[in-house]
């Protein structure tokens, strides 16, 4: 396994300080030389032999491409000569779920994972991973779509974490947390309606703790495989936290649990 906290980023020199690259040959380069690239847009309807070969390259090293509008490519472009592509770089490489496994086994601790259902919003991830990394997690897990990745935007409201902390991006979360499952990990879900409080929650074993979406909380397929659905307690008006709120709580209550 490689050591993670030796890793460094492989951002490519010609992106941008938002991580944007734009245009046809500046994207194939950033690709053919391995930098890390977090998505790649192409414009939708475009059937140009250069952009299907853009598409295929992408996909085989595992990027995540998605088809955007024109509009949308010329809203996002600093440029404005992306040649109906752009390319977001990532901060550092993505880390694979048995590296959290293996980093937790050397150390003899019992995994502490942090699961991100559709977290779209960049500063909710960043402070997120902030949060799992003080908090001594061995690793935050996202989807591969409809999910906010490793950008600038994250790397900087994580205030440096995303150095530290192994970021693992998988093509389908009900399919990993069934695999944690059969791993000997309890899954524990944050939802308003939770049937147990997270202080009677037992966070000391070998724990993944998922955190919903901003709108609407977990997926109903990735609810269904969750161990718990826990509730934090509300006293106010208020009846729901901010998704990196409620992953500070129960992450620092599995913090107190493990001391």
């Amino acid at each position: 396994m490689k050591d993670d906290k030796h890793r460094r980023p492989v951002a490519p020199e010609n992106a941008g300080a938002d991580g944007l690259i734009e245009g046809r040959n500046v994207v194939m380069e950033a690709l053919r030389s391995g930098a890390a690239i977090d998505k790649v847009y192409l414009a939708k309807g475009e059937t140009d032999n250069t952009l299907g070969y853009l598409a295929a390259a992408a996909r085989s090293r595992g990027v995540v491409v998605v088809e955007a509008d024109r509009r949308k490519l010329d809203a996002m472009s600093r440029t404005h000569s992306h040649q109906g592509v752009i390319a977001i770089a990532a901060v550092r490489e993505y880390a694979s779920v048995e590296d959290m496994l293996t980093a937790a086994r050397e150390k003899g601790e019992a995994p502490l994972l942090v699961v991100c259902d559709e977290l779209s919003d960049p500063h909710n991830l960043g402070a997120v991973i902030r949060t799992a990394e003080c908090a001594g997690a061995h690793g935050v897990i996202i989807p591969k779509r409809r999910s906010a990745g490793l950008t600038a935007v994250v790397a900087k409201t994580s205030a440096g974490a995303v150095s530290y902390l192994p970021v693992a991006r998988v093509p389908n979360l009900t399919a990993l947390l069934k695999q944690l499952k059969q791993e000997g990990i309890w899954v524990f879900g944050t939802a308003a309606d939770g049937a147990t409080s997270l202080y009677e929650a037992d966070l000391k074993g070998p724990a993944a703790i998922v955190i919903g979406s901003e709108g609407d909380g977990m997926s109903r397929l990735v609810r269904e495989q969750c161990d718990f659905l826990l509730s934090i307690p509300m006293r106010g008006q208020v009846n729901s936290l901010n998704a990196s709120a409620a992953a500070a709580i129960v992450l620092y209550e599995a913090v107190r649990q493990r001391i």
